[in-house]
């Protein structure tokens, strides 16, 4: 019988050049990218005017002219602030004189309807609702009108205040009549009358046109008396 045959077997690793490493591979140059300088100057600046100037420019870089312009435009608006609050207190001291005053002609005006209001007299021909109005006519617009008043100064120096309105009632309408004298800086009833419209006659609440002025007395000079 023969002998059995053995078979050897290369078990041996592989060479190592069977053996290959991978690795990513560098680049051989590097680029460097730097934005193009941009030697172009800016655009020049357009020189400000009186109509121009919109205050964004600092002043140190105006020009002697383009300061010139600029102050003349500042004291301009100064003076436009000016003549606004000039009007605006203006304004006010009049509204203030013809309404909120308490001598003022609505204040007069409201003091008188009020005791019309309140006279029983005025309310028995009247009725007890009473308007007063600046104008006797049914126009809405014509009733809304500034009530008709004068002043004036007499030879003794006392301002005078005439007015006349006209007021109307669920049984009547009738017309106003009031001579006001200032006195101490305060205006006082010096003719108060209410004439019922058609009938000629008038109902008198105050009257004293009649007697004289407290505290002004007659001028004498020279032995000659003058008022």
């Amino acid at each position: 019988m023969p002998p059995p045959r053995i078979r050897l077997l290369n078990t041996l690793p592989r060479s190592s050049s069977s053996l290959l490493l991978r690795s990513r591979p560098f680049p051989s140059t590097l680029t460097l990218f730097r934005p193009a300088s941009d030697t172009s100057k800016p655009p020049p600046r357009k020189s400000i005017t009186l109509t121009t100037d919109t205050g964004h420019i600092p002043w140190s870089s105006l020009s002697p002219v383009e300061k010139a312009a600029r102050g003349t435009r500042q004291s301009f608006n100064f003076l436009l602030v000016l003549l606004g609050l000039s009007l605006t207190a203006g304004v006010s001291y009049v509204l203030y004189l013809e309404v909120f005053s308490p001598s003022s002609k609505t204040a007069v005006f409201n003091a008188v309807v009020k005791r019309i209001r309140s006279d029983p007299r005025c309310v028995d021909i009247l009725g007890r609702e009473i308007e007063a109005h600046g104008e006797g006519s049914w126009s809405r617009w014509a009733r809304n009108r500034v009530v008709s008043s004068r002043t004036e100064m007499d030879r003794r120096g006392m301002e005078h205040m005439h007015m006349h309105f006209y007021v109307s009632g669920p049984k009547s309408e009738g017309t106003v009549w009031v001579h006001m004298v200032r006195q101490d800086g305060k205006w006082e009833e010096w003719y108060l009358a209410l004439e019922p419209e058609g009938t000629g006659e008038r109902v008198v609440l105050e009257d004293k046109r009649g007697r004289k002025e407290d505290g002004v007395k007659g001028g004498k000079m020279f032995g000659v008396r003058w008022w």
